[in-house]
């Protein structure tokens, strides 16, 4: 009965991350001329991770447009871009990711895939979790800020050198589509090419590994995950220390200890598999 009701949550979630993917990627045409849409919707960010260039991309990546923004001749602090993702942050903390993320039910679908698994040993996978946060505060704000060329500007230097994403989604299928793009691509798409085969094959042994060590956007996130106002309540007089939602949790936390981790993806995988009701979404009131 449990994996029943797991298994109806999974494809209720799967079911929302698609429909997610296909209205953010309305731009259907593009997938076949190879040009990117320019029209009045690129100038709003999406919620989650979806790349810029994405032939299909009605709408702009968040954290591409935060270094647009602040990667300015005269640097301007991203008010726009800080507080769209404030206020998710501030409503639901991480569930975008769960429950939004295109490039999240990639990763998953690819985990899915029949072979060896590996679990991050526990020291370890601590130490890894905080590179999301360097890419965050590092990569995506400090870098952009002081680095700059001898005209003043700088570049995304997550989305050029670094994110998986806007290979898969944008150099991909431009290049595919693109006979001038074929022709320009260098050293630099070689580079961002091996880092999306490195990212694929790591998908296929460890659950969602973007997620975990290098997603700025979760990072962001993350920092409202104790102060949202959607939260996992967790009632410790209904558990019975089964420990099945800490087997559960593909994200390595245990929601009976700390119900509203920086991990925590809110799938709810742990509150349908939970036999007494134990957890569940809360949505707390501000007084």
């Amino acid at each position: 009965m449990e994996l029943d009701k797991i298994k109806k949550q999974i494809k209720l979630r799967k079911t929302i991350q698609n429909l997610w993917g296909i209205i953010t990627n309305a731009h259907f045409s593009g997938f076949l001329t190879g040009k990117i849409y320019q029209g009045p919707l690129k100038r709003f960010c999406v919620p989650g991770m979806n790349c810029y260039a994405c032939p299909g991309a009605i709408m702009s990546c968040p954290i591409g447009s935060m270094q647009a923004v602040i990667g300015q001749r005269k640097p301007k602090f991203a008010f726009y871009v800080i507080g769209f993702l404030s206020i998710i942050g501030l409503l639901v903390g991480r569930f975008i990711c769960g429950w939004l993320c295109i490039f999240g039910l990639i990763q998953e679908l690819l985990y899915k895939i029949p072979l060896p698994k590996i679990k991050v040993k526990e020291q370890l996978d601590k130490v890894l979790r905080f590179f999301k946060y360097f890419f965050l505060f590092g990569i995506c704000i400090f870098a952009v800020l002081f680095f700059k060329d001898k005209f003043g500007m700088t570049l995304p230097y997550f989305c050029k050198f670094i994110c998986p994403i806007g290979m898969l989604e944008g150099g991909l299928p431009l290049i595919i589509l693109n006979k001038a793009m074929r022709a320009a691509a260098k050293l630099l798409y070689v580079w961002k090419l091996c880092l999306l085969i490195l990212t694929i094959i790591i998908s296929i042994i460890i659950y969602r590994p973007f997620c975990k060590y290098i997603c700025p956007l979760g990072a962001f996130y993350s920092l409202y995950q104790s102060i949202s106002f959607l939260k996992i309540e967790f009632d410790s007089s209904a558990c019975i220390n089964c420990g099945k939602c800490a087997k559960t949790c593909k994200m390595q936390v245990n929601p009976s200890i700390k119900p509203n981790s920086l991990e925590c993806i809110r799938c709810g995988e742990c509150i349908e598999v939970c036999p007494k009701g134990a957890l569940k979404f809360n949505i707390k009131k501000r007084n």
